[in-house]
């Protein structure tokens, strides 16, 4: 089976690595074009690309697949090195453009999208991040045919995966890449095979998982302390969650909830405004929240290191009584 893989971070070059160790033939990879990044703003290569140079894989970078849009002269070389792979799917994941129905129909098999949610929870741009920050239990991977929907296709394939209590969005995310890739290749040998049913998703369930803003890494403490815990884990390791400490940022990186202090306030953050430290000791650095005590361990601030709590405070001496401000 000839395979057109379209994909951009790390979490798509683990199913483009699957797909060729599996022994797809793959005529095609589309990758979004450099893009500055890091002090230097030197041009980096996106995850896929490096993989797809490294295995001698042809390469397309258009700015757009449109071909009424701002870069008609992409989309059309675009398409004419699509048409020119001859292939029988293109598989999708992480991509980052828009396929416009053309693309969508331009395999005899179609598109084929790693979803990383169990649709049709959590469609959209960030469905990692949104289910630890919810709180869910299980998130997993589908695999979708694409239509011209926000992730609204048929499922063809799902596999669950449980959230642990302490799973940060990086953690999940590798596990959720490694399942993408082998369920993609478990779908295409399905496929093959002409054993591969489509499920409508049902309408009930629907929720969006709106793209991660930078503005959002700012914590409001007079949200309840398992909230806080959640978008910390959730938001590492971007954006990172962020609180303002005697006017410098801080990220906090790892924290815990009281067992006691989940549906009620702790004793110790009695009467203490949101963000106030209640308790500063090598252990962690107790914060009340609107409802119940966020300890946090891990801390960093910028331009430094990620710090466990006493190191931290040897740089950053803190008491109780400060206050982290209102975000």
């Amino acid at each position: 089976m000839r395979v057109i893989f379209a994909g951009t971070p790390d979490f798509a070059r683990s199913a483009l690595q699957r797909l060729h160790a599996a022994g797809f033939r793959i005529p095609l990879v589309l990758t979004q074009p450099d893009r500055p990044a890091g002090r230097g703003m030197k041009l980096q290569l996106s995850a896929v690309k490096q993989f797809a140079q490294q295995h001698g894989l042809p390469v397309a970078q258009p700015r757009s697949l449109r071909l009424d849009g701002k870069f008609p002269d992409d989309a059309q070389a675009a398409r004419a090195a699509i048409e020119e792979a001859r292939a029988d799917v293109m598989v999708v994941a992480a991509y980052g453009l828009i396929l416009p129905a053309w693309v969508l129909q331009a395999p005899p098999r179609g598109c084929l999208n790693i979803h990383a949610s169990l649709l049709p929870r959590w469609r959209g741009a960030a469905p990692i991040h949104r289910a630890i920050e919810a709180g869910d239990r299980e998130t997993g991977i589908t695999i979708m045919q694409m239509d011209e929907g926000l992730d609204t296709g048929d499922m063809l394939l799902v596999e669950r995966l449980p959230i642990g209590a302490n799973d940060t969005t990086g953690a999940l995310h590798d596990r959720l890449a490694d399942l993408g890739g082998r369920l993609v290749v478990e779908a295409l040998e399905m496929a093959a095979c002409g054993g591969l049913p489509r499920t409508v998703q049902p309408t009930e369930g629907v929720t969006y998982a709106h793209k991660i803003d930078k503005a959002e890494a700012a914590i409001d403490w007079s949200q309840p302390a398992q909230a806080i815990e959640r978008r910390i884990r959730a938001f590492d390791p971007f954006p990172g969650a962020t609180g303002l400490l005697q006017g410098e940022a801080i990220k906090l990186w790892r924290a815990g909830v009281d067992a006691d202090a989940a549906d009620a306030a702790a004793p110790e953050a009695a009467g203490a405004a949101s963000g106030t430290l209640v308790s500063v000791d090598g252990r962690g650095i107790g914060v009340a929240c609107g409802q119940g005590l966020l300890r946090v361990t891990e801390l960093q601030r910028a331009g430094g290191k990620r710090l466990p709590c006493a190191e931290f405070l040897r740089g950053f001496p803190l008491a109780p009584g400060q206050r982290f401000e209102a975000a």
